[in-house]
């Protein structure tokens, strides 16, 4: 079951799709480690709407780093 170039997912759909938590791939968007795309304006309410291709590219980032606790220097 692939993604089509048109079909647009939420952030909770794209987490899922990624496998991890929609709070994990919001904690990535925040600290800019995943290019995410822009935010818009659907009715009264901002979402980004995922492609495949931004899919792709945030599975690569993900794929280099370790679940857990990061430690501070």
């Amino acid at each position: 079951m692939g993604l089509c170039m048109k079909e647009r997912l939420s952030t909770r759909e794209a987490a899922e799709k990624l496998g991890v938590t929609i709070l994990t791939l919001q904690r990535h968007v925040t600290a800019k480690t995943v290019d995410a795309p822009p935010l818009q304006q659907i009715g009264g309410i901002k979402v980004r709407l995922w492609t495949a291709r931004d899919i792709a590219k945030a599975r690569k980032v993900l794929a280099g780093t370790r679940p857990g606790r990061k430690k501070k220097a």
